[in-house]
C-alpha cells in the first residue's frame, strides 16, 4: 500500500500515503463537488439501504450518502488514517445530526464487518493506493460484506485524462507515463479504466463502467485553484526532479500570476472512472 514514491507526492496523512491529508482531500472534493455528486448518483443507491463508504477519508461523501439512503437508511464509514476517521465522525455529526452513521478506523483489506452486512459499498479514490494484489484482496473483502444482489461501486481518478492549457496538451500525460515506468503510485493512478476487469475477476456480475471527463476553465473558482494549483505544483516538482521535459517552472508557485491555471483562457481536465458490479444472487434467493 505504501510505495517508495509517496514522499514525492506530498500531502500525506499519518498513513504516509500521498494526497491523503484532510486538507488536500477536502480541497479536491470542493473543487469537483458537482462532478463527484453526479458520479455518485449513477450508482443507484436507494432509500433504506445500509451503505459502506470504504476509505471514507475525512467524510466528504458521508452526507450525500445519508441523503441517498434517507431517514430509514444507514451509512457506515471506515478509514485507515485515525485523524481522518475522527474528522469524518465530527463532520457527519455536524452536517447530518441524528442520522444513523458510524465511522471507525480500519483497513479495506480486512474489514471488521460480518458477511452480508451491506446493500452497497462505495469505494472512492481509494483503489489508487492499492497495488494489484491488494486491490484483489480488497475487492474480495468488499464482496464478502455485501448481501447477494448488493452493489459494489468503485470510483477512481483516471490520470491519463489530466491536461492543462495553455501549454503542451501531453505534458502531464508524459509525466505520468514516465513516473509509472517503475510502478508505484503513478502506475496505480493510470489503472482506473481496467477496474471493470478487476470487478469481474472478483466474481461480480452485471459489471458496468463509465469514465467521466471533469473540466474546469477560466475564470477558475477559488475552490478549483486551491486544489489544482497545489497539486500541479507537486507534479511539476516531481517532473523536474525526474528530468521529464516540459514547461514545469510556471507551475511551481501556485500564487504566481504566470501560473497557467491563472491564464485568461486556462483549462484543466481530469477523468473519473466509475465501475459497478452486483454480487450474484444466493441459491434459493436468500439474502
Amino acid at each position: 500500500m505504501l510505495t517508495a514514491d509517496h514522499d514525492a507526492w506530498g500531502h500525506a496523512s499519518s498513513t504516509g500515503l500521498g494526497f491523503t491529508h484532510e486538507q488536500i482531500v477536502d480541497a479536491h472534493f470542493e473543487a469537483c463537488r458537482p462532478h463527484y455528486l453526479a458520479v455518485l448518483a449513477e450508482v443507484g443507491i436507494a432509500p433504506g439501504w445500509h451503505v459502506l463508504d470504504a476509505g471514507c477519508g475525512s467524510g466528504a461523501f458521508l452526507a450525500p450518502l445519508c441523503d441517498l439512503v434517507g431517514a430509514t437508511g444507514r451509512v457506515s464509514g471506515i478509514e485507515l488514517a485515525a485523524e481522518n476517521a475522527a474528522s469524518a465522525s465530527r463532520r457527519v455529526d455536524r452536517d447530518r445530526p441524528g442520522r444513523d452513521v458510524r465511522v471507525q478506523r480500519g483497513d479495506v483489506l480486512s474489514l471488521p464487518y460480518a458477511d452480508r452486512t451491506f446493500d452497497a459499498v462505495w469505494l472512492a479514490n481509494t483503489a489508487q493506493y492499492l497495488d494489484d494484489d491488494e486491490l484483489r484482496r480488497a475487492l474480495r473483502e468488499l464482496r464478502r460484506v455485501l448481501r447477494p444482489g448488493g452493489v459494489l461501486a468503485v470510483k477512481e481518478l483516471d490520470a491519463s485524462l489530466i491536461t492543462v492549457r495553455p501549454g503542451d496538451p501531453f505534458q502531464f500525460t508524459d509525466f505520468f507515463r514516465h513516473a509509472a515506468r517503475d510502478g508505484g503510485y503513478a502506475r496505480q493512478l493510470l489503472r482506473a479504466r481496467d477496474l471493470y476487469g478487476a470487478l469481474e475477476d472478483a466474481g461480480l456480475v452485471s459489471v458496468r463502467q463509465r469514465t467521466f471527463l471533469m473540466e474546469h476553465r477560466a475564470p477558475m473558482t477559488e475552490e478549483v485553484l486551491r486544489f489544482y494549483a497545489a497539486a500541479c505544483a507537486r507534479v511539476a516538482r516531481q517532473a523536474i526532479d525526474l528530468g521529464v521535459a516540459g514547461e514545469w517552472l510556471p507551475f511551481l508557485d501556485p500564487q504566481a500570476s504566470e501560473n497557467p491555471l491563472r491564464a485568461r483562457r486556462a483549462y484543466l481536465s481530469e477523468g473519473n472512472t466509475l465501475a459497478t458490479g452486483v454480487v450474484p444472487p444466493a441459491p434459493g434467493g436468500e439474502r
